[in-house]
C-alpha cells in the first residue's frame, strides 16, 4: 500500500511532463516531452531536446523524431512561455509575438 502511495505521484509528474500524440502509421501513441519555459533559437528555427525535433514558424511549435519530418503540431499548453532568437540577422525577437498569442 505503501509502495502505490510513492509510485502514484511519480506517475502523474512523469505524464505532465509529456504529451501524448497519435504515431505517425496510425497505431498507437508517441510521447513528446513539452518544451521548457524559454527556448532560445538561433539561425534556424529549430530546437532539439530528448529525442524530438521542434520547429518554430509563424507563431507555432510542431515536432518530430527527425529534422526533415513529418511534423506534428504542438499542442498549445506545452508552448514554451518565452522565445528568443539569438544570432540571426535580423535581431527579431519572439516574445511580443508569444505574449500576445495567448492572450
Amino acid at each position: 500500500m505503501v509502495k502505490a502511495l510513492l509510485v502514484a505521484p511519480l506517475i502523474a509528474l512523469a505524464l505532465n511532463a509529456c504529451v501524448l500524440a497519435p504515431s505517425d502509421d496510425g497505431y498507437g501513441f508517441v510521447m513528446a516531452p513539452a518544451l521548457p519555459a524559454i527556448v532560445e533559437l538561433g539561425a534556424a528555427p529549430y530546437y532539439y531536446q530528448r529525442g524530438y525535433y521542434y520547429f518554430y514558424d509563424n507563431n507555432r511549435w510542431r515536432y518530430s523524431h527527425s529534422r526533415s519530418g513529418p511534423w506534428s503540431d504542438l499542442p498549445r499548453n506545452r508552448y514554451p512561455r518565452e522565445t528568443r532568437f539569438n544570432g540571426r540577422p535580423d535581431g527579431r525577437r519572439g516574445d511580443d509575438h508569444d505574449r500576445r498569442d495567448r492572450q
